[in-house]
């Protein structure tokens, strides 16, 4: 990066000074002599001029030749050199976006003030919500899901071909043993159960993995389908011949984006490999067929595979928007400690951007009135190990209605502490045709709102904050029809 970083620092400089003085590319080629294409090329940091063409640039510009070439950059370029500089642009595969990183670059030299803006807003934002270096990646790889509709079919073909490979049952359950037996044979690994402290600190930790000795080390706690997906995830590592990678579970800290991507990959193979994307399809569409909700019916799909909660409802976001065309589904994860009034949003998913809700970073409080939260306080309040519900959340303030399946467990690791992962989508006329029982007139239908700060519901009974920003926004309004009155009165 370092010379193109300086031949695009200069290319800025010399575009910055160049607009300042109302000088065309056209009219500075005739003033300097340098053709018009050549300096473009400069501009857009694809050319560094020879020292006799510098020259000739800062007599012309009136600038000093020092000025010119020195890497110092002023306040209105300093934000473009800092995300330069730091390196970012490297960590972050852009290809996954369809970026190319030259194309991002010639944005940055065609438009630097706009550019300086956006980043410097970004900056902000990141500093006003406390946005972590590991939070920016996940929101990272979170556009990336969404990007793809969380459907790789890479990781698909390579799970089937890996149970395939292995004679793995693809119609029935995955158990660890049969997994931890390719780990051990296949690749080496020593499984030591016992490994991890009974510490405060490592409280969260599920595995550990050495990869000097090959050495996986799991927490005593993990229980059948927690270990299934932890040894899935580790031959995901060694099939998919990932290097980089991070070597806890749950993680401690990412040091760059490969690691996070690399995470998911290992990840979504687990998945594929552990729910089989067809089976699942088959029994899916049993299920939607039903004209009435049946809890029963619904776990009895659950129960299917050797895997938790959590992996069942992260799974559906990739089979349902892929292979049912609902594509307008969220998936949220909260978390809460008894005796807490706080609910923490940690995970969230949105195949199309339009739905609600949103993680909020500036501590409102999530409305009460939702299955997650509902479900969880009734988990937390009556010490429950699992818990499910179903409801119709009617958005009053966007007339969106979702319907949303909720479960919620115990924390195994964290004393006191409860989790919910739920799954919502947008009821449409294309909805209704998919599944059956969306019109069953048994399931609740409740109207939320996204937080209690910016609810419009009138006497809700679990309101825990005033309604601020919604008062905000009405005050706003009063004082802007008050003065187009004053302004009417005296035109």
């Amino acid at each position: 990066m370092a010379e193109e970083y300086i031949r695009l620092i200069f290319g800025l400089k010399i575009k910055q000074i160049r607009t300042e003085k109302d000088l065309s590319l056209f009219g500075l080629s005739k003033l300097c002599g340098l053709s018009k294409s050549y300096l473009n090329e400069i501009e857009k940091g694809k050319k560094y001029p020879k020292t006799d063409k510098i020259i000739k640039l800062a007599e012309t510009l009136d600038v000093p030749y020092d000025s010119l070439v020195s890497l110092k950059l002023d306040k209105n370029l300093a934000p473009i050199g800092e995300i330069l500089q730091s390196g970012i642009l490297d960590e972050i595969p852009l290809e996954l976006f369809g970026i190319q990183q030259s194309d991002l670059i010639d944005i940055i030299a065609n438009a630097p003030s706009k550019v300086n803006a956006f980043i410097s807003t970004v900056i902000e934002i990141a500093q006003h919500y406390n946005m972590s270096r590991e939070g920016f990646y996940l929101a990272s790889l979170r556009s990336y899901q969404e990007a793809h509709n969380n459907f790789f079919k890479d990781f698909e073909d390579k799970a089937i071909k890996f149970a395939n490979s292995y004679q793995l049952n693809l119609d029935g359950k995955i158990t660890s043993v049969e997994l931890e037996e390719i780990l051990k044979e296949e690749y080496g690994y020593t499984i030591n159960n016992e490994g991890i402290p009974e510490e405060d600190e490592l409280d969260n930790l599920r595995s550990v993995f050495v990869p000097s000795t090959k050495t996986l080390l799991l927490s005593n706690r993990v229980d059948e389908a927690q270990k299934t997906f932890i040894y899935a995830k580790e031959l995901g590592y060694q099939y998919l011949e990932i290097k980089e990678r991070p070597y806890t579970f749950s993680w401690i800290r990412y040091d760059n984006f490969e690691e996070v991507l690399h995470n998911f990959y290992a990840s979504y193979f687990a998945g594929a490999l552990i729910i089989p994307r067809n089976h699942l399809k088959k029994h899916l569409k049993e299920l939607f067929v039903l004209n009435k909700f049946s809890e029963k019916a619904f776990h009895k799909v659950m129960k299917l595979y050797n895997a938790s909660p959590e992996s069942f409802y992260q799974r559906l976001t990739n089979i349902l928007p892929k292979d049912f065309g609902m594509q307008n589904v969220f998936f949220l994860r909260f978390t809460h400690k008894l005796g807490v009034e706080k609910f923490n949003l940690v995970k969230e998913l949105h195949i199309t951007h339009q739905q609600q809700p949103h993680a909020n970073e500036v501590n409102e409080h999530y409305c009460r009135r939702w299955m997650a939260i509902k479900t969880l306080q009734r988990t937390a309040n009556n010490d429950l190990e699992y818990a499910f519900d179903i409801q119709i959340s009617d958005y009053t303030d966007t007339d969106q209605q979702y319907l949303v399946f909720t479960s919620a467990t115990k924390d195994p690791f964290r004393k006191d502490y409860y989790r919910s992962i739920g799954i919502g989508f947008l009821i449409s006329s294309a909805l209704e045709k998919k599944i059956g029982f969306v019109k069953d007139a048994k399931i609740p239908k409740e109207q939320v709102g996204v937080t209690c700060e910016s609810c419009s519901i009138m006497d809700c009974e679990v309101r825990v904050a005033p309604p601020k920003r919604l008062l905000a926004k009405k005050k706003h309004k009063k004082t802007a029809a008050l003065v187009q009155e004053i302004v009417k009165k005296y035109s």
